[in-house]
């Protein structure tokens, strides 16, 4: 990569070396218009000073606490700034509400404390509709309790979007307008990402410092350019038949392993090609994994955990590639993996900034909306049919399978519970013992910006679970003829529909009361998939 030049064609800003030649002139020019992400670390030196002000103003007039109303790119760099355990000084509490699920609403609406919270409503496009259906929420609740609330929100946005258009009609407190041709998942060392860090109490100078420097060593056409080592590394793996990204990390690296997901998966998933991150998954012994696992380690000071897993998949004969994480240097590896995520686009000779299967399950869950909106029900085909435990439908492919090892996708809707991540933990740990398949845990509708592109676009190999429930409450979205409950069971079906249409094997369990052996209906559910 080195020898073809590949990062300084990057930074040249050339598409061609992303897509065939045979590609239309209309693909060159898309990957053209987003290319921003390169100049963020520069741009944002320039505005750390704005942000300071912003934000000094804001803790002047007491504001401690921050909800952020984002999907995707748009909230997840903000959760790995809030949980990356790096000095700073106490800045506001963050709460990210990237969910359409009406226990977590709910929950959050009762903790407010409306004279102390700042509304941060973060969307590229200022149209996505879980966003907007929760501004809607936020601003009646905090409307009801008391006047002139404007000045307790504020966006981030492309120009001349809805949610811009918006917050000047609402007389909103600031408007942060971010360059447009900086796609969401992209965006860390963007306003995206610079916004929320100095609410935080990040200081800006030492983050944005720490990009720019891995920008400048990412330009060079060498071995020890960090962004090309670690893309050269995920292309080799991939092109070997290693396409699930293992990311060993610790508790508190979750939330970084979270945005790497959507970061990769989104972008390479196309074309029937990509790679598949795993990330939360319980560290296991190395017989367990396939053939199929690429590993990298991520290592903050003091990590043993890790590093002990990492020696031992390596004395076993896997391949594991490590990367530091010195606190300091979080800036850096936001820009070192958006550069390594766009060199694997050149080896897959895929156009990794944009996102084509993510459009198609809006679609179908806008289009479900308006069937129950007009007919009072949503359209459920196959039907579901009563089994043990659940009610069940599934759909089988006659599509032709890729070869290779296949994994499972556990699709999670069902209302937020502090006790399933154990129940979850355990069916893909005993999955990956039986058969040595890579799993994923997506909570739903936050999964459908980032491994959402991936299930439909990539690669052929998926079995996928999705899981849905009734909700104990209904909450009306202001000025929509839906509920956050309706919402995010649109959702679940709008996906259900593009996986079928995209030729993938899914089973849909729906229940009806909480379930009592969650567990125990899941693995009938993964079996009559896999055996009819």
């Amino acid at each position: 990569m080195a020898s073809q030049r590949i990062a300084s064609n990057i930074w040249r800003r050339r598409p061609s070396i992303f897509l065939p030649a045979m590609a239309s002139p209309v693909q060159f020019e898309a990957i053209e218009q987003r290319l921003g992400w390169l100049d963020a670390p520069a741009d944002s030196a320039r505005q750390v000073a704005d942000v300071d002000l912003f934000v000094s103003a804001v803790r002047r007039e007491g504001f401690t606490d921050v909800v952020l109303l984002g999907m995707g790119g748009s909230s997840l760099a903000a959760e790995v700034l809030r949980d990356a355990p790096a000095p700073r000084p106490s800045g506001a509490r963050l709460t990210v509400l990237d969910t359409t699920d009406e226990a977590t609403i709910r929950d959050v609406s009762s903790r407010l404390a409306p004279e102390r919270t700042l509304f941060v409503v973060a969307s590229k496009s200022g149209s996505t509709i879980e966003v907007a259906s929760l501004e809607q929420h936020f601003w009646s609740l905090l409307s009801s309790r008391r006047g002139g609330v404007g000045t307790q929100f504020i966006a981030i946005t492309d120009p001349e979007t809805t949610l811009a258009e918006l917050a000047a009609r609402k007389g909103y407190r600031r408007t942060f307008l971010n360059r447009p041709d900086i796609g969401g998942r992209y965006s860390a060392l963007s306003l995206f990402g610079l916004v929320p860090a100095g609410l935080l109490g990040w200081d800006l100078r030492t983050l944005v410092g720490s990009g720019q420097r891995m920008a400048t060593a990412c330009g060079r056409d060498s071995s020890d350019n960090p962004g090309l080592a670690l893309g050269a590394f995920l292309s080799a793996e991939v092109l070997g038949g290693r396409d699930k990204l293992t990311l060993l990390a610790s508790r508190d690296l979750q939330s970084f392993a979270s945005w790497i997901e959507q970061l990769v998966a989104e972008s390479s998933g196309k074309e029937g090609r990509g790679v598949l991150p795993v990330v939360g998954e319980p560290f296991g012994e190395p017989a367990e994994y396939g053939a199929d696992r690429a590993f990298v380690a991520l290592l903050p000071p003091g990590d043993d955990a890790t590093e002990a897993q990492a020696r031992r998949l390596e004395d076993a004969g896997r391949r594991v590639l490590r990367l530091a994480m010195p606190p300091a240097e979080l800036g850096g590896e936001f820009f070192r993996w958006e550069f390594a995520t766009a060199v694997l686009g050149t080896s897959l000779r895929v156009n990794p900034f944009d996102e084509p299967n993510v459009r198609d399950a809006k679609t179908r869950t806008g289009a479900q909306l308006t069937q129950r909106g007009e007919a009072g029900n949503f359209r459920i085909d196959p039907p579901l049919e009563r089994r043990t435990g659940c009610l069940m439908r599934m759909s089988r492919s006659n599509r032709p399978r890729q070869p290779g090892p296949r994994y499972l996708a556990l699709l999670d809707y069902l209302p937020a519970s502090v006790d399933r991540a154990d129940v979850i933990a355990r069916l893909r740990v005993n999955h990956r013992r039986a058969t040595g398949h890579a799993t994923t845990h997506g909570v739903g509708p936050r999964y459908l910006h980032s491994t959402g592109q991936y299930h439909k676009g990539g690669p052929n190999t998926g079995l996928f679970v999705l899981i849905t429930g009734v909700d104990a409450t209904r909450t009306q979205v202001p000025d929509q003829q839906y509920s956050f409950s309706s919402l995010k069971y649109a959702q679940a079906l709008g996906d259900f529909e593009a996986l079928v249409a995209a030729g993938r094997d899914v089973v849909h369990c729906h229940f009806e009361t909480a379930p009592a052996d969650l567990e125990g209906v899941l693995e009938r559910a993964i079996t009559s998939l896999t055996t009819g």
